[in-house]
C-alpha cells in the first residue's frame, strides 16, 4: 500500500501474537512500545525484525568508521 509520505517503513514482528506489520520509521519506537504495553504488560516481545535491526546497526557502524568495511 503506497503512502503519501516519504517515511520509510520497517517490519515489526511479534512472535507471541504471530504477527508482522510494516510501521513508519518515524513512529516505530512508539508503536512497538504501545504494542508491548497493551498486549504484553510491557514485556519486550514485539520488536523490529532482528535482521533489519542488525543491518541498520552495521550501516551506522560503517558510516561512523567503527568497522573496516571488508577491505
Amino acid at each position: 500500500m503506497a503512502d503519501d509520505t516519504d517515511d520509510p517503513t520497517v517490519p515489526v514482528i511479534c512472535e507471541e501474537c504471530e504477527t508482522e506489520t510494516e510501521v513508519a520509521l518515524s513512529t516505530v519506537a512508539d508503536a512497538v512500545e504501545r504494542h508491548n504495553d497493551q498486549l504484553h504488560d510491557g514485556e519486550q516481545v514485539a520488536q523490529v525484525d532482528p535482521a533489519i535491526a542488525d543491518h541498520v546497526t552495521d550501516l551506522v557502524a560503517e558510516e561512523l568508521g567503527l568497522v573496516d568495511g571488508g577491505e
